[in-house]
């Protein structure tokens, strides 16, 4: 588990650095080496092996179960750690979607190891913590390097940490390296470049529904792909995730009441009230 942690995050590390570079020369300075190094342990270097461990002790569905537990962990989390405290509705919705997940993925006979149960459990509190954090600490101006920064620090801890408890890496096959390929630069690159964009732009209660979709997606995929029936039972919980989805799409937009600005109505008005329009445009108005 620690091997395969390390090498989505070091080659992603790598990339994300040679492109941030090219957009600025930003790096971490001052406070920003400590939230950056925090951030990197609970996103990266704490939440890959134990999401790992889970995976290969767990049936994929009781994995995905527990993930389903995100909006409730997040909320908590943002209550203890910003002292926001989450609407009763965020609550209710966040009680209810880890209902529709578990209908969604969880089989008849799936068994529950106690230590993938618990590395599952870790794992999503750690990548909650991360949730919170992000949307906490000032943001960066170049979020491709600082995703950059923060999965080369966790690669630091992950790369010993492998040679330690698992010794020298087995050798690996064509498809080993296609597939940490894929899982380092979109699995991770990309995917927290996107995500941590959308913490920054969203509310704290959205993000981890929205990410109630990956267990959806997964379900479809394998009633598309490999053939695999859904139950009634399945079906409801698929319609009640969606509604969870759809609830944590709409705390995007803006607040119910809140009027459109000036400047959204009419830009050249706006500008005239603010100062001196152009040439331009004082002759058109």
């Amino acid at each position: 588990p620690i091997l395969v942690a390390t090498m989505r995050v070091v080659p992603s590390a790598l990339a994300l650095l040679i492109a941030g570079a090219l957009a600025s020369r930003w790096r971490p300075r001052g406070a920003e080496w400590s939230r950056t190094a925090t951030l990197a342990v609970v996103n990266f270097g704490i939440f890959f092996p134990l999401l790992a461990a889970a995976v290969y002790r767990l049936p994929g569905g009781v994995a995905a179960a527990v993930g389903g537990l995100q909006p409730l962990l997040v909320a908590a989390l943002s209550w203890l750690i910003a002292g926001r405290r989450p609407r009763a509705l965020d609550l209710a919705v966040g009680c209810v979607a880890a209902l529709g997940v578990g209908l969604v993925v969880i089989r008849p006979g799936a068994g529950l190891d106690p230590v993938g149960l618990l590395a599952a459990v870790g794992a999503n509190v750690s990548f909650a913590v991360g949730v919170v954090l992000t949307k906490r600490f000032p943001a960066p101006s170049n979020r491709l390097a600082a995703t950059g920064w923060q999965l080369l620090m966790s690669g630091v801890i992950l790369v010993p940490l492998a040679a330690i408890v698992e010794g020298s890496p087995p050798s690996l096959t064509g498809r080993n390296v296609a597939g940490f390929a894929y899982l380092g630069l979109v699995g991770t690159g990309l995917a927290f470049v996107l995500w941590f964009n959308g913490i920054r732009r969203l509310p704290a209660a959205a993000p981890p529904l929205l990410g109630l979709a990956a267990p959806v997606t997964g379900a479809v995929l394998g009633w598309a792909i490999l053939g695999q029936s859904l139950s009634p039972l399945q079906l409801t919980g698929f319609v009640v995730t969606l509604a969870a989805i759809a609830y944590g799409a709409s705390l995007g937009a803006s607040p119910p009441g809140t009027a459109p600005s000036l400047e959204c109505l009419h830009p050249v008005l706006a500008r005239r009230l603010a100062g001196s329009p152009p040439r331009a445009e004082r002759a058109r108005l």
